[in-house]
């Protein structure tokens, strides 16, 4: 049931739009210019860094806030198993908060790809796992200006950390720990789906490039 729960909780905090309503405050529907993705890179392009970045902070604080209201919840009504459950609620919530971030039931399912969900969903997990993670995005963006490629590392890293720190880390079973590395599979192959125009441009070398400091391809 928590499971559940943990999803509809993540699915109503992923509803809130930050790039729709940014480019609302700037008098467009994000959804219609650039890629049409009411996410972080596209509301960048079209807007400017500053916009991106305050849509990147605020699709990362919704996925945190949702984690972080279902492990006050279940805190108490677990109490001894909660440690045992603890990451998995926090993936369940996360997970929720991509879906709701992704597919908005008031915006025709049409959101964003929650790459920046995913990064409030590691912060959620452990501070160092964004600190890494943020390193090996940000050595890949700047290395490509591909905005994509980098956030295609994002999952193949959590399930390399997960898979690394083992059970022991995450003070889980053998069961939970197996449940949790599933999930964070699927959200990979999610990602992998919502990029997966973005891998075909990446594969004919047509894949718009991102720069922080001058003017993006559109």
């Amino acid at each position: 049931m928590f499971r559940l729960i943990c999803l509809l909780i993540g699915y109503a905090f992923g509803l809130i739009q930050t790039a729709f309503v940014i480019g609302k405050l700037n008098g467009i529907d994000i959804r219609e210019h650039g890629s049409g993705n009411a996410g972080t890179t596209n509301t960048m392009r079209v807007l400017g860094t500053k916009a991106g970045l305050l849509v990147f902070v605020g699709d990362c604080i919704k996925c945190v806030a949702a984690v972080l209201v279902c492990v006050a919840i279940f805190k108490g009504v677990m109490q001894d198993q909660f440690e045992n459950y603890n990451y998995l609620i926090r993936l369940y919530a996360g997970m929720g908060a991509i879906l709701g971030h992704n597919f908005p039931f008031y915006m025709n399912f049409k959101g964003g790809k929650g790459i920046a969900c995913t990064a409030g969903l590691m912060f959620s997990f452990d501070p160092w796992f964004t600190l890494v993670g943020l390193i090996v995005f940000f050595s890949i963006f700047f290395i490509t200006h591909y905005v994509s490629l980098g956030s295609l590392s994002a999952y193949p890293y959590i399930i390399i950390m997960e898979l690394i720190l083992g059970k022991e880390y995450f003070k889980c079973d053998s069961a939970v720990f197996l449940e949790m590395v599933i999930i964070t599979v699927v959200l990979c192959l999610l990602t992998t789906f919502m990029h997966r125009a973005n891998i075909k441009r990446l594969l004919t070398h047509s894949e718009k490039k991102t720069y922080l400091t001058k003017k993006s391809d559109i």
